[in-house]
């Protein structure tokens, strides 16, 4: 199996499914909830790529050079689309579920105590990872937490009172494609396309698919819904204040 075919099979079936699914409500609501899924991507593929290309420049991951097409710096051409496709995939399933019409969301309460509790405990994580870069043992999960848990926090700083109510959102909305692209990715490993390497991971495996892999799935795709909720909610928030402002 090829990189590509890779997205052949697993991927691009997704997105097309995701796009396919979107619900039926007022053009600007849905044109404002597209540009702010490719907003997020934007964003992901800019603060992904120099990560992503450090990992393979240290051989933390690699790639057989016939798998893929080309390469920009040290990462495959297939790997830059990846970034983007999982985040339309994610942000796209985030947005169907958000206008299910049969589901109350947001029946919670909103909690500062929880907001300040969870950017805590992702300063930590951050913390942890930057500690863990140090042996060569934990260096991707150690790479994987400084990366992601900055910006985790940040996100509970600014509207974490949002996110815990719509915790049961966050939930539905990260965790299946984060399983989906787990089996993917134990797919891909076992067919070739892609080695972590032995000397900078834990070796804890669930099956061929390595700890950190599973790690890296479950919190990017918690970044893109977390990112996709909070535009949501700002987006609503000034079609209130211009619905008022009409009145």
């Amino acid at each position: 199996m090829s990189y590509l075919q890779f997205h052949v099979v697993f991927t691009i079936p997704a997105l097309i499914l995701m796009r396919a699914i979107q619900p039926r409500i007022m053009l600007s609501d849905r044109r404002k909830a597209n540009i702010s899924v490719g907003l997020i991507a934007v964003i992901a593929f800019i603060y992904t790529t120099p990560w992503d290309n450090f990992l393979v420049a240290n051989n933390i991951w690699y790639y057989g050079t016939d798998r893929v097409i080309g390469i920009i710096g040290h990462v495959p051409y297939e790997e830059y689309a990846f970034f983007l496709i999982q985040t339309f995939i994610t942000g796209l399933w985030t947005f169907w579920l958000l206008h299910r019409p049969t589901v109350s969301w947001f029946e919670g309460s909103s909690s500062q105590r929880a907001r300040w509790l969870v950017s805590g405990v992702f300063l930590v994580a951050a913390l942890a990872g930057y500690i863990m870069m140090d042996a060569s043992a934990t260096l991707y999960m150690g790479l994987i937490m400084a990366w992601a848990a900055p910006v985790l926090a940040l996100q509970w700083i600014v509207g974490g009172h949002h996110l815990w109510k719509a915790k049961t959102l966050v939930l539905a909305a990260f965790v299946p494609p984060s399983i989906y692209l787990c089996i993917a990715d134990a797919i891909a490993i076992w067919n070739g396309v892609w080695v972590i390497s032995e000397a900078t991971s834990t070796g804890l495996m669930v099956g061929v698919l390595p700890i950190e892999e599973i790690l890296f799935f479950f919190v990017t795709n918690l970044l893109v819904v977390q990112g996709a909720l909070l535009a949501a909610h700002q987006l609503q928030h000034s079609k209130l204040a211009g619905l008022r402002r009409a009145l």
